[in-house]
C-alpha cells in the first residue's frame, strides 16, 4: 500500500469519532475534576478516546494484512478488542482505589467506574452508538451530581 491509496476519508472519520468520544470522556472527567477526585478532565478524556480509537482499527489492521499470503485466516474478534479495553480501564481503575487506614474508608472507588464508564462510552462512540453515548454521559453526570448531592446531606 503506497501513500496516493491511503484512505483518508476513513481515517479522518475515525479521528472525528475519537475526538466525539474524548469530549463525551472529558466532560465527566470534568465533573470528577470539580469534586477533586484523582483521575479528572484529561484522564476520563483520554480514556475514551483510546478506547474509540482501539475499537476502530480493527478493521484497518484486516484491510491492511489483508494481501498477506496468510489472508485467508485473518479475523478480527472485536469482543477481544472491548475486552483489552476493560483490562486497561480495570488497571487505570484500580490505581485510583485507595483505603485509608485511619478512618477505615476506601476511596476512588466512584472514580473508578466512572473510568469504566467512560471506556464504555468510548466504544459507544466507535460503534457509532452517538446517542447511547451522549445520553450515558449526560445519566452518569446526573449521577455524579445527586451521589454528591445526597452525601453532602442536603435532602
Amino acid at each position: 500500500m503506497d501513500f496516493l491509496d491511503v484512505n483518508w476519508q476513513e481515517q479522518l472519520r475515525i479521528v472525528g469519532t475519537v475526538l466525539i468520544a474524548a469530549v463525551l470522556g472529558g466532560v465527566v472527567g470534568m465533573e470528577r475534576e470539580m469534586a477533586d477526585r484523582p483521575a479528572g478532565l484529561r484522564t476520563h478524556a483520554i480514556l475514551a478516546a483510546a478506547a474509540c480509537l482501539l475499537v476502530s482499527l480493527p478493521d484497518a489492521l484486516l484491510e491492511y494484512y489483508a494481501a498477506e499470503a496468510t489472508s485467508d485466516i485473518l479475523r478480527a474478534d472485536p469482543i477481544r478488542v472491548v475486552e483489552a479495553v476493560v483490562t486497561g480501564t480495570a488497571f487505570l481503575g484500580a490505581g485510583t482505589i485507595f483505603r485509608d487506614r485511619d478512618r477505615g474508608a476506601v476511596e476512588g472507588l466512584t472514580t473508578a467506574a466512572s473510568l469504566l464508564l467512560v471506556g464504555a462510552i468510548g466504544i459507544s462512540v466507535a460503534l457509532k452508538q452517538m446517542v447511547t453515548a451522549v445520553l450515558v454521559t449526560v445519566l452518569t453526570l446526573l449521577l455524579l451530581r445527586a451521589a454528591r448531592w445526597f452525601k453532602s446531606g442536603r435532602r
